[in-house]
Formats: C-alpha cells, structure tokens, sequence
C-alpha cells in the first residue's frame, strides 16, 4: 500500500521520529528526514539503507525558521516532491516552573517549535497535497494537550494549540482527499525528559521509573496504522497511554523492574 511512496517525518534524529523513520522503512517508503542533528540523521539513513534497502534525502532543518523550511520544501529535488505522507513529530519541552517563575526563552522554544513549527512545515508541504487531491498529514500530539498537570503551562498550551490546529486543518481540508490524524502518547521513554531538564539526567531518568513507559516503537506503529487504513477511512485521533498510567496526573506505582 505504501511501497516506493514519500514521507516526511521532523525531528526524525532521535525517539518517536526515528522509530517513525524505522517503521515506514518497513514497509517501502521513500523518507524525507529532517532534524537539525545532521549527523544522527546521516547514521539513520546508512542504518536504514543497510536493513531496509530504504531510499533517504536528509533536511539538516530547524522547524522554527520559517524561511529555511520553506527553502527546504521548495528545494526538494523532483523526484523529492510528491510528499504522501507528513508526520509533524518535532517538539519539546522546557523545564517545569510554575508560570509566574517561567524563563520567556524556554517560552519560545517551546511556542516557536512545537506551534509555529507545525505551522511552518505543514504551510509548506501541504500546498504539494492540496495540488495533487491526495495525502496524509499524521501530527504527534500529547496527552497534554488533553489534560493540564502542574508545571506543564506552557507545554501543556502548546498541545493543546496542536489539538486546534490538527481540528481545524481537517475542517480546511474537507472536499479534498488529504486525511488528518493526532496520535497524542502519554508518557513515552524517549530524550523527551532528559531535554526538558537540560541534560540533568539525575532529574529526568526517574520520570520513567514510576511504571513502565510506552517506548517510540509503540508510537511509531500507532502512527504506521493510521497511515495503512484504506482511502474512505481517517483515524482522526488516538491517544495512547502506558497501561499503568489512567490520566497525567493519575497512575499505578508499579515500577519498572
């Protein structure tokens, strides 16, 4: 069904995007990877070559820059165009101070990466979609952009902005045969906490200690199942939870050993 077609996945250096990248590779696709750590993209695209037989043309990309990814899209070579699928993966999270101690940076990298970013990437490929009649835009959203935990503001505004936008670009693209997806995880063990803590893995490695996380994998094979499900049919939203955790805020301390 999808041998030999053309995904775009961001933030396809590392976690959720890489195990996307390692899933379509599976299964014939053609892979657009883009991150900004060019050299664990070019470790992936040998990996994939060599498992996989997997065709790849790497975006040493910064989604926050709207005028580079714009470049990027516009610059595929010919054979790079025909994007069928396009999986909005990259974002992140800083920190956990309560909003009135929150860092305005962290704000922004959070805002310009994980909003704006969509936006810039999605504005971009969607044009090649809408000109064709045909493709899939699958975006990783977030159990936080259902529920709000403490320390999470501006995170947790973000993913939920990511539900809006998801939402509204499906009623935009009502009349076209462009499906929309939110496969939205709960907690996942990925760099996720070790990047939101700035590298202090003394804070971030008891995150997933509590009870056994989702791992990418799980991820990437919800994201693998929405893109494998006929033309008529559109999983419009999955949220995916760790079997232990019931809410963000609510979960069984079982442990991981």
């Amino acid at each position: 069904m999808l041998k030999n077609k053309i995904a775009l996945v961001t933030g396809a250096s590392s976690g959720i995007g890489l195990a996307c990248a390692r899933s379509f590779a599976g299964e014939g696709l053609r892979l657009i990877l883009a991150a900004r750590r060019i050299k664990r993209l070019e470790n992936l695209a040998s990996e994939l070559k060599d498992e996989f037989g997997t065709e790849t043309h790497l975006l040493e990309l910064d989604v926050r820059d709207r005028e580079s990814v714009n470049a990027a899209v516009e610059g595929l070579p010919e054979a790079w165009r025909d994007i069928e699928i396009l999986v909005n993966n990259a974002g992140l999270s800083r920190g956990l101070d309560k909003l009135h101690e929150g860092y305005y940076l962290d704000w922004d990298e959070m805002i310009d990466t994980n909003i704006k970013g969509l936006l810039w990437i999605s504005r971009a490929v969607l044009q090649g979609m809408v000109e064709r009649d045909r493709g899939h835009v699958i975006n990783i959203g977030s159990i936080a952009g259902h529920q709000v935990y403490a320390g999470g503001n501006v995170y947790c505004a973000t993913k939920h902005a990511v539900g809006a936008l998801t939402q509204g670009l499906r009623l935009d693209l009502v009349g076209t045969k462009i499906r929309v997806s939110s496969v939205d995880p709960g907690l996942v063990q990925t760099e996720f906490s070790e990047v939101r803590f700035r590298g202090d893995t003394d804070k971030a490695d008891p995150v997933y200690q509590n009870f056994p996380p989702l791992q990418a994998i799980d991820i990437a094979e919800t994201v693998l199942f929405c893109a494998t499900r006929p033309p008529h049919v559109n999983i419009q939203d999955v949220l995916i939870m760790p079997q232990d955790q019931a809410a963000v805020y609510a979960s069984h301390p079982r442990g991981t050993d």
